[in-house]
């Protein structure tokens, strides 16, 4: 199922468009009944021991070492962090940044982004058409622009569009909320999960939807579309991957693929 919708922003009056390009998930619900509490508590503890460990850290990196990962038992064997980049729960929001943009600021805006001059048909790195500024034909986040290998070090890095479909398609969506904030909790085929918060984004100088949508920045340029770059969106209804301007401020869930 392929859906067009168009946003308009309140920061530049100017619509911004993500093509919807997964099917819709429906979640399934699994409740686990447990005949004795101290055999449940000393599981989970158990549980938790095993799979929030640190990803293996770089000693280039100082950052790397302070952060947890769930091991989802996808077919890559990617592991994916536990909360986003600047929150210390997995429901806090965290920080927001704009594409291949490393630091925070107080507004998202085409005059403010790193990688143009002050136009999103004026751009200076991760393009392929002249028609949009300078041409490199650079299709992946290096890892200087990459805000997960940068805040992080070590082997912590944003993930790629295939890696955002290989969770939307390998694991249980469900729409619930977690330490009262809402979002999903993506549950994979050996019963791990990890909780991705509907966040909102920067647009401008304000944040847009938070508590009702969600938008998770891949390390991939956009294809046809060479003033955006792909998320993974949602909200309540339907997820997918979204081809969205890169100059607006999302959440960055960071994922690894090695073990400490």
């Amino acid at each position: 199922m392929v859906l067009t919708t168009f946003t308009l922003c309140e920061s530049d009056n100017r619509f911004c468009w993500f093509e919807q390009r997964n099917r819709i998930k429906r979640t399934c619900f699994f409740n686990i009944c447990f005949m004795n509490k101290l055999k449940l508590f000393a599981f989970a503890l158990a549980v938790s021991t095993l799979i929030f460990t640190s990803c293996k850290k770089d000693d280039n990196n100082e950052p790397s070492d302070d952060h947890t990962y769930v091991d989802l038992g996808l077919p890559s064997g990617l592991l994916w962090a536990t909360c986003n980049i600047g929150a210390d729960s997995p429901e806090e929001y965290g920080n927001y940044y704009a594409w291949g943009e490393t630091t925070t600021k107080s507004s998202y805006t085409w005059d403010s982004y790193r990688w143009c001059n002050g136009s999103y048909n004026n751009l200076t790195k991760y393009n392929s058409d002249p028609e949009y500024g300078t041409v490199d034909d650079k299709n992946m986040l290096e890892p200087a622009d990459d805000a997960a290998h940068v805040n992080w070090g070590g082997d912590w890095r944003m993930p790629t569009l295939d890696e955002l479909e290989e969770l939307e398609d390998n694991c249980t969506w469900e729409w619930t909320a977690h330490g009262g904030k809402d979002g999903y909790r993506v549950t994979g085929s050996n019963g791990n999960s990890i909780f991705l918060p509907a966040a909102g984004c920067y647009c401008g100088d304000s944040i847009c939807y938070a508590g009702s949508f969600g938008y998770y920045w891949s390390s991939s340029h956009g294809d046809g579309y060479p003033f955006g770059s792909y998320d993974l969106g949602f909200d309540s209804i339907y997820l997918g991957a979204n081809n969205y301007d890169r100059c607006y401020g999302h959440s960055v869930r960071p994922v690894c693929s090695s073990q400490k």
